[in-house]
């Protein structure tokens, strides 16, 4: 008899975002995978927009004026929150990897996601009255 319970399909995917049920630890998993996700979307974009840049003075001003629109300015701030999300994250599991929180992950968690707030709102402020 086969074990299909590991088997990979669409709905198992779907499940690593599922936030119903999901504890503290199963939230930082869903923000770890969704800030990587739109981290990585984030990287391509930036190449076909560096791509454009490389057209010569034409494309320069064409990305000037478009980084002025607040949608632009409102998307680097998503690049700058997801960066810090998962940066922080990631040193959160870090530290447990090595045994240094084990026992405290949901404090050590809302400590570095309460630290990521206080520095999103640093840098929103920051661009958006420049």
């Amino acid at each position: 008899m086969e074990n299909k319970r590991n088997q990979p399909s669409p709905s198992r995917f779907w499940m690593w975002f599922n936030p119903i049920g999901v504890k503290t630890g199963g939230w930082a998993f869903i923000l770890n995978r969704v800030t990587a996700l739109g981290l990585t979307f984030y990287l391509f974009l930036h190449l076909m927009v560096l791509g454009q840049l490389a057209k010569g003075s034409k494309g320069y001003d064409g990305f000037v004026a478009l980084m002025h629109n607040p949608i632009a300015i409102f998307g680097e701030l998503l690049v700058v929150a997801a960066g810090i999300l998962h940066g922080l994250n990631g040193i959160r599991i870090i530290l447990t990897t090595f045994g240094v929180g084990v026992t405290h992950q949901k404090i050590l968690f809302y400590s570095l996601m309460a630290v990521a707030i206080v520095v999103i709102l640093i840098f929103g402020i920051r661009m958006f009255t420049v």
